[in-house]
């Protein structure tokens, strides 16, 4: 039998989900800086932060394919499956960093920056394990920096803005 919290999870699992499919439609509009704001994230971040390790994960790692399914994009081979990996990570980590740190604001910062390099450091190697077996391209040191770092900084700075105020301000909600 489904607890009450259980319900209440699974519905902000889908909210969250909900989001992953519609935020890039609007961050597309920005030039120059739409993709790079890494929208699919903050939802996955939330939920994780929200909805604990299980269900974070789960959406983290079934927004982009779903996305896919439906829209085409990101690209499955290789970008897809390797946020497959990075957003179901963001998830999970944000969840059990959340859960082992004090419930301080300050720690869902801490919480999110090291759930954020765990995710990247996936996404890296996702990226090039898929790159070597499906694409017989190569993944080099240089292109995993510029992709998690160096072009992806709008996003980051825009999800430690964003995401701990949200975390914050719903987890009274959540109780």
């Amino acid at each position: 039998m489904l607890k009450s919290k259980d319900i209440k999870y699974m519905v902000i699992s889908g909210i969250c989900l909900a989001l992953c499919m519609y935020l890039p439609f609007l961050t597309m509009q920005i030039p120059r800086f739409g993709q790079v704001l890494s929208p699919m994230h903050i939802p996955v971040f939330i939920c994780g932060f929200l909805c604990g390790a299980r269900y974070g994960a789960l959406v983290g790692a079934v927004a982009p394919l779903l996305r896919f399914m439906f829209f085409g994009m990101p690209p499955l081979i290789p970008m897809g499956i390797a946020m497959c990996f990075e957003l179901a990570v963001y998830g999970l980590a944000a969840a059990l960093l959340y859960k082992a740190f004090p419930k301080k604001a300050g720690f869902v910062y801490v919480s999110l920056i090291l759930a954020m390099l765990l995710g990247r450091i996936v996404w890296g190697v996702a990226m090039w394990r898929v790159m070597e077996v499906a694409t017989d391209g190569s993944f080099t040191f240089g292109a995993f920096l510029s992709g998690a770092f160096l072009t992806a900084w709008p996003g980051i700075i825009l999800h430690i803005i964003v995401i701990p105020p949200i975390v914050l301000a719903l987890r009274g909600f959540m109780k």
